[in-house]
């Protein structure tokens, strides 16, 4: 999850520069989706990267007018998936009563 930071007057040069060249992804990023906050300050987005270093590359291209700020994150079902493959099958036994 990408969360774009623009400083006061970066949004028009965003927009224009996004007009002209687009999203300008480099290889191994793709765009998923992306919301913008009502007033304009800031855009959610989520991309996909196949590592941390690709994902840079990109931010590189947008950083003179733009102040990233980004946490990785999994589909819930992937999380609990790999939450539950690394917990490993149960070792207690289940408490009975007589």
């Amino acid at each position: 999850m990408v969360v774009e930071h623009f400083p006061d007057g970066a949004l028009e040069r965003v927009g224009a520069r996004f007009k002209e060249l687009g999203r300008m992804l480099p290889d191994g990023v793709a765009y998923v989706a992306s919301w913008m906050e009502a007033g304009g300050a800031r855009c959610f987005q989520v991309m996909e990267a196949l590592d941390r270093a690709a994902l840079d590359a990109w931010i590189a291209r947008w950083s003179d007018l733009v102040h990233f700020e980004v946490s990785p994150v999994l589909a819930s079902a992937d999380f609990w998936r790999a939450r539950d493959a690394s917990a490993g099958p149960s070792t207690s036994e289940p408490k009975t009563t007589d």
